[in-house]
């Protein structure tokens, strides 16, 4: 595998620096260093790349100009005496540095991202010629080097490839048919095309989608480099699409939502399969959903429904309650970024229990409480007027109306909806108490909390017999 190899759980080799010769330590220093300094810095880094340790001219050049923290960290260290580029030669001349540094930061990696690959024993590129001569290779089939670093970071193992191994395999892909151009794309997309033998599973792909119309143009422009891709799973996704759509349908589908295919090379399509069948949409539900799919990334949508599952398990829906309505309105769930449960309280002024019963008669409602949009209170259910109504008529057969001030005092005193109490007097005079004992009761016995449309303990109707037995014992009914 040559000499290069990664470092497992190993401390990176760092410099330990002082900040000398007036020149600072911070985090903004090379963005502050005047024009002229800083070329005078890179030209004696150049310098000293090429002509003293025969790095090739344009290698030199790109880690001499893209590797800002290295020179940051180079001129804390550099005591600086007439000017910087004669400082710095003079430095360089005594003090040998660690050329990995620079190199890999030249190709797009940050510091934290390469030091577990530094190897204590080596500093020089020449030690790691196996490392170099794939880099090369790479640079010269057409990669830009700003772009290797994100192939280092998804597959080192190019990296470490046998001599003349990777052009063979490079060559083996041009002769399937496939443009330098495109081998391009797919490489810093996907490098693990080139570990092992030709992947069958990347060129099924290909073939799949040239024979639905989809040039590599297409396939290009919708990869995306900063992931990396299954083609074994995008296949998968591929085939269980061909199995539940007709051609035309697959066409489209994918034409228009490539993100079913290339999203996490298809695991957020084969997630969001799985939480649907789980509900018990059928599969050819399902498939007519997909035909459906709104403009939306498929992580999102799954997200969004997700969470819709969780609010409505969160204002306590029944589960067959969540089921229907999944299964009824999965595009609608989908495409709600809904508020928190605790905020549409807020806004709508309701509790679980109306809420609840509330977006199972108006699910569509739903889309008009997500993030961004302005939520109006729910009209009135008119619940509170017909509570009044029952407690006003309730106070009136206790013969409270004949005097406002207890009636107005009844009210206060009294808790709890009309027709609650109403059934709290029958189930007590039903438990052996006689009427009017119940009517000159103790309010606070068998009563709730305050008035309100949340959910609150109440207390049995066996406990609020035990309670006015007790203080009724061995007293006449005229004095209870």
């Amino acid at each position: 595998m040559g000499l290069f190899h990664i470092a497992q759980r190993q401390t990176p080799r760092l410099y330990k620096t002082k900040a000398s010769g007036g020149i600072k330590n911070c985090d903004a220093y090379v963005a502050k260093i005047p024009c002229a300094t800083l070329k005078e810095a890179q030209a004696a880094l150049l310098e000293y790349f090429h002509c003293t340790r025969y790095i090739p001219f344009m290698d030199a050049e790109n880690m001499s100009k893209n590797s800002p923290d290295f020179l940051r960290k180079l001129l804390e260290r550099v005591h600086v005496v007439k000017d910087v580029g004669s400082s710095m030669r003079r430095f360089l001349r005594y003090h040998p540095i660690n050329e990995f540094e620079p190199f890999f930061e030249s190709l797009g990696l940050k510091p934290c991202e390469y030091s577990p690959f530094l190897h204590r024993d080596l500093m020089f590129l020449s030690d790691d010629s196996l490392l170099l001569e794939n880099y090369r290779v790479l640079c010269e089939f057409g990669i830009e080097r700003s772009k290797i670093g994100l192939i280092f970071k998804k597959a080192v193992q190019v990296f470490q490839l046998e001599f003349g191994v990777l052009p063979l395999k490079l060559q083996a892909y041009q002769e399937l048919g496939l443009s330098e151009s495109f081998m391009v794309k797919i490489i810093v997309c996907s490098p693990c095309v080139l570990i092992g033998d030709v992947d069958m599973k990347f060129i099924k792909v290909l073939e799949i989608l040239r024979s639905m119309g989809l040039d590599y143009g297409w396939i290009e422009e919708h990869l995306s480099e900063q992931d990396s891709y299954n083609w074994n799973t995008i296949l998968r996704v591929l085939n269980f699409f061909s199995a539940t759509c007709c051609s035309s349908e697959l066409v489209s589908l994918i034409s228009q939502h490539p993100g079913l295919l290339f999203e996490s090379s298809g695991y957020a399509a084969f997630s969001l399969t799985a939480i649907l069948l789980k509900l018990g949409l059928p599969i050819d539900q399902i498939s007519s959903m997909f035909l459906q799919f709104p403009k939306i990334q498929v992580r999102q949508f799954v997200s969004n429904l997700n969470k819709c599952i969780l609010f409505f398990h969160e204002i306590e829906m029944e589960v067959d309650e969540i089921r229907k309505i999944v299964r009824l309105y999965p595009l609608l769930l989908g495409s709600c970024r809904l508020y928190k449960a605790n905020s549409l309280f807020s806004y709508l002024n309701v509790g679980k229990k109306r809420l609840c019963k509330y977006i199972q008669e108006n699910p569509q409602e739903l889309s008009k409480w997500g993030i961004g949009l302005r939520v109006e209170p729910l009209p009135n259910s008119g619940d509170h007027v017909e509570s009044q109504r029952l407690k006003m008529k309730f106070f009136l057969d206790l013969g409270y109306g004949e005097n406002p001030d207890m009636m107005k005092k009844a009210f206060k005193v009294f808790r709890g909806r009309g027709r609650e109490l109403q059934e709290r007097f029958d189930s007590i005079v039903n438990a052996g108490l006689d009427k009017a004992a119940v009517s000159e009761m103790d309010p606070c016995i068998g009563t709730v909390g305050p008035e309100s449309g949340h959910e609150h303990n109440r207390v049995s109707s066996e406990e609020q017999l035990i309670s006015c037995r007790k203080q009724n014992i061995g007293k006449p009914s005229s004095v209870v």
